[in-house]
């Protein structure tokens, strides 16, 4: 079972997060980031990549698609909180969106998880 990250690990790991986009999932100890890409088939097209890490990983993000925008939360509810595994996926996931606008509002909020 994944442990919850300690707070020196948090504040390690989250200001590099802020940087590539994620934020602070509201009220929730979970990150978050949007995503927009140029159209749905490469939205899909990125889903379906993260989906083959996140089977890799056994670890799963909560999203959602709408036409050309991927809203994509990470938590481990193993944990009752964000892990190591967020981040892992996290790092994935930026990998995987080289293509996609960030939504810099989403990630605004991120200093209330520090």
């Amino acid at each position: 079972m994944a442990e919850k990250l300690t707070a020196a690990e948090r504040a390690a790991a989250l200001p590099a997060l802020a940087t590539q986009g994620w934020g602070a999932a509201q009220g929730r100890d979970a990150i978050r980031k949007v995503l927009r890409f140029s159209d749905f088939n490469e939205a899909w097209g990125f889903m379906a990549r993260v989906a083959l890490w996140a089977e890799k990983l056994d670890h799963h993000p909560e999203w959602s698609n709408v036409w050309r925008t991927v809203d994509i939360t990470l938590t481990t509810h193993d944990a009752g909180g964000l892990s190591a595994l967020d981040l892992k996926l996290a790092e994935r996931i930026d990998a995987l969106s080289a293509a996609a606008t960030v939504d810099r509002d989403a990630a605004a909020a991120m200093e209330t998880l520090l």
